[in-house]
């Protein structure tokens, strides 16, 4: 179900959405060219788009993909065999169709070369080889004929289906005896006009297929009632495709019914979610407001009133978060046809891999992340994996390999984009770095910091510039956008062996679990995240001199940052400081800090323009009392300080001079 008030926009929004289906099944169709599930996939997304757009008068889809809809049916037949070929123009015929659907009357006439492509194509290809008859999309009826019994959904007129276009088709397919079944009809006062209260017996004595069944309540079958069964009683088969009709018409019937049962899903334009989550955000803000309230008094009523509100508050925001949460494989779908392009054009045979498509991000992460991995994985095709003929001096495989994984990280999520191509040269970097002035010839930099160089704007250490790449724009707004996400991008190669790019991003952009601090008279949120634990900062080290100190936790040495010195802060210092250790890519520093105040609830709200440049704060929040607190983001805050700490060494070492 839809909400949208312009049904024009309603068949607009299902129509992408069966547009992505038959692009997923044809891609799937030249992998697996034999499998008639796949066909018939294909072949119900054009039936339903082809019936949308004529209801929805939209007549140059509902006419296009009648004759795409003819041209396959070939291929649905077994008359015709599914080929690389053949799924590029059925391909290009989707495109047309989406074009049709965004645009209508500007595209019409570049549809008659893609058909007459497809038909040529149908016509002189090989044909398929006959389809095992339980699997085959026109699977023969038992003998003896077949009975149907359907009874349509109560709201069924309402919406206006018109049962009497439904018999007519049936009879069209050889229906012999129509009978109306009248058992469930209410007394007339009782009577809805706009209800279904009948149902009809259709009797077809020389038999029908599932599949023919199943294209007439193509646009209906969710919640009627749909039963088929052979006339006479099914002898012993002669063979297993003879029993497989039978069997898979029962099938059939038992889903048909379970569809009155079967869960319904609702669409609602994302606008609404936002507004929900700023909602849930303010009620948070005020629960926090009202326990500082209740925690300065002494009425237990109002404290019990505050817990109990905290936990439907938390319960509301678990849920509103929850309903945000969209499975990445939602994203990682569309890049298939991506590379399935890419490698046609390029002359490289790719394998494309994904895992960990059930992993879940905010709608808002996956909507902005589809335009940096869009790049990633062009780059890793284009400039990664090499041609087959290099792959064969090298001893590879000639088709090579782009992997895209996702997986949860405590409250992370880690997103690699890996190729088996020959990797980065960290001396072709190294030099294009120094030619640009980025890098001086005797500085020493670790192989880390020079892949740090890709990102910069302009540079490029592509030998020829392509149309798909090689023009050095492109990976600094990769870097930009996922900084602005709150994320990281890590590189690694291994020469002669591959890339791998980790983006590494959190869950969320809304609220977050985080742990307040106070640092001199400010107060700061630290994400829970990012926080492992918390220690009291050793006497012996509270008196040193400023710079980068080292803690001993458990055998293991931690630097720790003294957040006082890093805000200039003019504050009396507290008398036992606390240090909390957070995890920074795969380091572990420790922030010094004058009080831990507790775990809170953080609504984030972006910085203003005016502040958006500074890199240590992710955003800020409200607290209870209605001052605002900042988000330090813990990966640039690390830089900032051990950058700080470098400049405080140098200019130390420049007076001892």
């Amino acid at each position: 179900m839809t909400l949208s008030a312009d049904p024009a926009e309603t068949f607009r929004q299902e129509a992408r959405d069966l547009l992505d289906t038959l692009e997923q099944t044809l891609l799937d169709l030249e992998h697996d060219p034999g499998d008639s599930a796949l066909v018939d996939a294909s072949f119900r997304a054009m039936h339903t788009l082809k019936g949308s757009g004529a209801m929805f008068g939209y007549d140059e889809v509902a006419d296009f993909v009648h004759e795409f809809e003819t041209a396959f049916d070939r291929v649905r037949k077994g008359k015709a065999a599914i080929s690389p070929g053949l799924v590029v123009i059925a391909l290009a015929a989707k495109d047309h169709i989406a074009d049709l659907v965004g645009e209508p009357g500007q595209h019409a006439a570049k549809g008659a070369p893609i058909l007459e492509a497809l038909r040529q194509t149908v016509d002189t290809g090989p044909e398929a080889g006959a389809a095992p008859a339980a699997k085959g999309p026109a699977a023969a009826a038992p003998a003896g004929g077949v009975r149907v019994r359907f009874r349509l959904p109560p709201d069924a007129i309402a919406f206006g289906t018109d049962p009497v276009l439904l018999l007519d088709e049936m009879r069209e397919l050889g229906a012999d005896r129509v009978v109306g079944l009248t058992d469930r009809l209410p007394p007339l006062d009782e009577m809805d006009p706009s209800g279904t209260y009948l149902g009809w017996e259709v009797t077809f004595e020389a038999g029908i297929s599932a599949e023919q069944i199943d294209d007439v309540f193509l646009f209906v079958r969710d919640g009627m009632e749909l039963t088929l069964e052979p006339l006479q009683p099914p002898q012993a088969p002669k063979d297993a495709s003879e029993a497989a009709a039978p069997a898979d018409m029962a099938r059939r019937g038992r889903e048909a019914e379970g569809r009155a049962a079967a869960a319904s899903s609702l669409r609602v334009p994302a606008e609404r979610l936002d507004e929900l989550m700023d909602r849930v955000g303010e009620l948070v803000i005020a629960q926090s407001r009202l326990a500082q309230i209740a925690s300065a008094g002494d009425d237990l009523n109002l404290k019990a009133v505050v817990e109990e509100l905290e936990r439907l508050s938390s319960g509301l925001r678990d849920t509103t978060m929850g309903i945000r949460m969209v499975p990445i494989g939602t994203l990682f779908s569309r890049f298939r046809r991506l590379v399935h392009d890419l490698s046609g054009e390029l002359g490289k045979e790719i394998d494309f891999v994904t895992s960990g498509e059930e992993t879940e991000l905010d709608k808002t992460m996956i909507e902005r992340l589809a335009d940096p991995l869009v790049h990633l994985i062009r780059n890793a095709i284009d400039h990664g994996v090499e041609g087959p003929e290099a792959r064969g001096h090298a001893g590879k495989p000639a088709r090579g390999r782009v992997r895209l994984s996702a997986a949860h990280t405590g409250a992370e999520v880690a997103i690699s984009i890996a190729d088996d191509g020959a990797g980065l040269d960290p001396a072709r970097i190294r030099a294009k770095a120094e030619q640009n002035g980025l890098l001086a010839p005797d500085q020493k930099v670790t192989d880390q910091e020079l892949y740090q160089f890709v990102f910069h704007p302009g540079f490029s250490t592509a030998s020829q510039v392509t149309s798909i790449s090689g023009r050095g724009v492109g990976m600094d707004v990769v870097k930009r956008t996922i900084e602005g996400l709150r994320g990281t991008i890590d590189l690694t190669s291994t020469p002669g062996q591959g890339t791998v790019a980790t983006l590494r991003l959190p869950l969320t952009l809304a609220i977050i679990e985080s742990m307040l601090v106070q640092v001199g008279a400010g107060r700061y949120a630290i994400p829970l995240s990012a926080v492992e634990e918390c220690v009291e900062l050793p006497a012996a080290q509270d008196g040193k001199a400023a710079g980068r100190n080292f803690l001993n936790i458990r055998g293991r040495l931690v630097p720790f940052l003294r957040l006082r010195e890093l805000f200039r802060t003019q504050a009396e210092r507290a008398e036992h400081q606390k240090v909390v250790i957070v995890s920074a890519g795969e380091a572990r520093v420790g922030l010094v800090v004058d009080q831990i105040i507790g775990n809170s609830q953080t609504v984030i709200k972006s910085l203003s323009k005016l502040h958006a440049d500074v890199e240590t704060f992710s955003g800020a929040t409200i607290l209870g009392d209605g001052t605002v607190a900042m988000i330090l983001d813990v990966s640039a805050l690390v830089g900032f300080g051990q950058a700080y700490e470098s400049r405080l060494r140098g200019e130390q070492l420049g007076r001892v001079a």
